[in-house]
Order: structure tokens, then C-alpha cells, then sequence
């Protein structure tokens, strides 16, 4: 047939084709189907592809494809990488929703990095740590063995522990290889601070005293309490160590002389707890960069200016319950923006600017938490038989760890918290290291680690 005549008769069978109903095209097409050859159907396969699967991520501008993805969760995602290598190039390259994912995960972003297939692997590792943890195998235990009687202090920093005993001497130990570092003898320890060259530390025979770690030398001591001293901080920029003791005082020190600058009073308990710390807030009573001491007893947090001056008032006392009905744990958390305590009735954060009470968190039916690290994401908490990682943004437990039967202790130093920064949202990189240190009745130290990811 001439070209011509084609085209005509063509123009004439598809004017009949359209005329004809659904059923009726569908029997013409099963009949010329029927009629064709092994060329005609690869042709027909071909072009049909092409016209019923239209791959919508090569077709569209890249800034439209970015935005369809984002209506899609993670693991859809996921699923939809393995589609073909473009998906999974157009998918790995949109970095929003990685770093979306990640935060939903309460991973910390650094949106300076702008290669958008780190955030896809930073998604993938974090999945898998949340996964260990959801399915509670994100840690691991370790000891360490060494003082032959109670271990009554523990302080931690920068991967190295150190432990305060009745046995008379502070330890410092290397947290990741279990090595005691050094050893040396002390008084009965209540309370240990340390940093490169010293140590100090609280003791039951009612004094302070600064020790030198490469000789052992007692290089200050600390005489005016007249109970025993259950918690010590220092700042070697000012020139002070604080002290909180069973006399219900807090002692303010020259650290470099050992003159008793001040006796802060009004405490009507123990104090367990004192915390030095630059505010990071103003306030009527602060501005950021002041400094400023908080000292906690059964009851009562109080908060102090603290300084070069040696005279200073409280600003303000905290309770949670005016009729002393409830008592407060003796775990104090305080960065300078935000003050948090646990209690029987939950954990109680206040606004360090206006003092306001900003939320109670209650605890879950079946335990009394006690708190040992809270951040902008995570808190960590225990009980007598569990150590407890909780979401912040939802208020529920995520995560939770047998302990063993720690030794109780009604002052709080006998535990403490290992590394804090992963409490502001996990990084792949600060899931290392201590999680938790607690003091065990056969006198040595019970470690809970971060696992590796594996």
C-alpha cells in the first residue's frame, strides 16, 4: 500500500476506533494483537513502558522531586532506593529529609555539613542505635576491682573515673581499659572533684582537703565544718571551693589559701549537693556570666551569688512542696539555664531566669525515678533496678538496663551519670564511653558502657 493510501486508511480506522465502545476497542485489540508478529508485539512491549510507567524523579526538576520526597517516610524511603540507581541518587541527595529523620531520631544536626549523603549514613547509624536501644542491648557492663573497703565517692570527666573509699585512699581509673592510673592516700572520702594536677575531696572527718595527684601531697587543707562534708566544687578562675556538709552549711573557701571566706546558713538539713556554676541567663537577681552557687538539702534548693566578695545573700529557695511533705532526691542537675531535681512526685524543672516551675514530669505507675542526667532531648534516670533513658519530647521511656544490687546511699555520690552530651541529642559520635558508675557492696565499681554500634 502507497504512503498515501496508508495514511488514509489509517485516518479512516481511527476515526472508527474512537467511535467504538470500551469493549469494543478492547476485542480490536485483542484481534490485531492476535494478528501481529514477534516484531510487532516487542515493539508494542516497548512503547507500552513508556507510556504506562513514567518515572516521575527523572522526569521532574530536582527542587519538585524534593519536595514529593519529603511527604514520604524514612524507611519508605529506604524501600524506594532500591528502585533503580537514579532513585536511589535523587533520594540520597535530598539532605532535608535525611536531617529531618535524624532530629525526629533526637540526633543533633550540624547543619554546616552539606554533603547530603553523610546525612543518609548518619540516618542509617542511628536507626540501628535506636533500634539497640528499643530493644534494650545499647550497653554493656564492666568493673572495676581495687579498694578493699566502701566506695562512698565517685566523680567522672573526660573518660577517667576516680572513686573515693574508706579504705582511706581516691583512685583514678582509665574508663575504657579498666587501668587505675593513680592511687593515693587519703582521709575517709564523702565527696571527690578532680582536674589534671589535683584532687580534692570531702571527708567524714569533717574537712576539705586538695591532694596532688603525681606526688600524693596534701597540698591545702580545709578545717571549719563541723560535720562531715558530703559535697565539694571549686573554679580555680575564681579562687573558690565550695563545700556542703551535715552542720546545714555551705562553706565558701580560697582554694588556693584555705581561708574560710564565708559560712552560708539557713539550711535546716544535710547538704548533699552544691553545684558551681556561670549562669547563662539574666535575670533582676543575675546576668549571664555571673556566677552563681547552688546548695541542696532534703528539702530546699537554695541559690547564691558567688564571687570575689566574700558576703553574699540568698536569692531564692526552691521547694516542691511547702508543707515538707515531699523530699527531694539528692541528684541536682543545673547548666545555667535550667535547674531540674527529682522528688516521689516526679522531676521538677524550673526557668533559671524567673525561678517559674516549667513542667513536672510524672513518673511512670511502677517506679520511682531518680535523676542522674537530663538535656535538651533525653534524661537518664534509675531506680533500685534499672537504669532508664526517657524522651523528653514525648515524656516516655525508651530505653531501660538491669543493675545489679548497687549500694544505697541517702546522699547520692555513691552513682552518677558518665558522659552527658548525648543527653542533647545522639551524633554517632558521643554514644561512647561511660553511661552510669555505681559504688557495689564487695567494694568495687559497677560500669554501664555504650556498646559499639556494631
Amino acid at each position: 500500500m502507497e504512503r498515501k493510501d496508508f495514511e488514509a486508511w489509517l485516518d479512516n480506522i481511527s476515526v472508527t476506533f474512537l467511535s467504538l465502545t470500551d469493549l469494543q476497542k478492547n476485542e480490536t485489540l485483542d484481534h490485531l494483537i492476535g494478528l501481529s508478529g514477534a516484531v510487532q508485539l516487542r515493539h508494542l512491549s516497548n512503547n507500552l513502558e513508556t507510556l504506562l510507567k513514567r518515572d516521575f524523579l527523572k522526569l521532574l526538576p530536582l527542587e519538585l522531586s524534593f519536595y514529593l520526597l519529603k511527604w514520604l517516610d524514612p524507611q519508605t524511603l529506604l524501600t524506594c532506593c532500591l528502585v533503580s540507581k537514579q532513585w536511589n541518587k535523587v533520594i540520597s541527595a535530598c539532605m532535608e529529609v535525611w536531617q529531618t529523620a535524624c532530629k525526629n531520631l533526637g540526633w543533633q544536626i550540624d547543619d554546616s555539613v552539606q554533603d547530603a549523603l553523610h546525612w543518609k549514613k548518619v540516618y542509617l547509624k542511628a536507626i540501628l542505635r535506636m533500634k539497640q536501644l528499643k530493644d534494650h542491648e545499647a550497653f554493656e557492663t564492666s568493673s572495676l576491682i581495687g579498694h578493699s573497703a566502701r566506695v562512698y565517692a565517685l566523680y567522672y570527666k573526660d573518660g577517667l573515673l576516680c572513686t573515693g573509699s574508706d579504705d582511706l585512699s581516691a583512685k583514678l581509673w582509665d574508663v575504657s581499659t579498666g587501668q587505675c592510673i593513680y592511687g593515693i592516700q587519703t582521709h575517709t572520702c564523702a565527696a571527690v572533684k578532680f582536674d589534671e594536677q589535683k584532687l580534692v575531696t570531702g571527708s567524714f572527718d569533717n574537712t576539705v582537703a586538695c591532694w596532688e595527684w603525681s606526688s600524693g601531697a596534701k597540698t591545702q587543707y580545709f578545717r571549719g565544718h563541723t560535720g562531715a562534708v558530703f559535697s565539694v566544687d571549686y573554679n580555680d578562675e575564681l579562687d573558690i571551693l565550695v563545700s556542703g556538709s551535715a552542720d546545714f552549711t555551705v562553706k565558701v573557701w580560697a582554694l588556693s589559701t584555705g581561708v574560710c571566706l564565708n559560712t552560708l546558713t539557713g539550711h535546716t538539713e544535710w547538704v548533699t549537693k552544691v553545684v558551681l556554676q556561670k549562669c547563662e541567663v539574666k535575670s533582676v537577681m543575675h546576668s549571664p556570666g555571673d556566677y552563681i552557687l547552688l546548695s541542696a538539702d532534703k528539702y530546699e534548693i537554695k541559690i547564691w551569688p558567688i564571687g570575689r566578695e566574700i558576703n553574699c545573700k540568698c536569692l531564692k529557695t526552691l521547694t516542691v512542696s511547702e508543707d515538707r511533705s515531699i523530699s527531694l532526691q539528692p541528684r541536682l542537675h543545673f547548666d545555667g539555664k535550667y535547674i531540674v531535681c527529682s522528688s516521689a512526685l516526679g522531676l521538677y524543672q524550673w526557668d533559671f531566669a524567673s525561678y517559674d516551675i516549667l513542667r513536672v514530669i510524672k513518673p511512670p505507675e511502677f517506679a520511682s525515678l531518680s535523676l542522674l542526667g537530663f538535656g535538651d532531648i533525653f534524661a537518664l534516670l534509675f531506680d533500685n533496678h534499672y537504669l532508664y533513658i526517657m524522651d523528653l519530647r514525648t515524656e516516655k521511656l525508651i530505653s531501660r538496663w538491669p543493675l545489679p544490687e548497687y549500694r544505697k546511699s541517702k546522699r547520692g555520690s555513691s552513682f552518677l551519670a558518665g558522659e552527658m552530651s548525648w543527653l542533647n541529642g545522639l551524633d554517632g559520635q558521643n554514644d561512647v564511653g561511660l553511661v552510669f558508675a555505681t559504688s557495689m557492696p564487695d567494694h568495687s565499681i559497677h560500669l554501664v558502657l555504650w556498646k559499639e554500634h556494631g
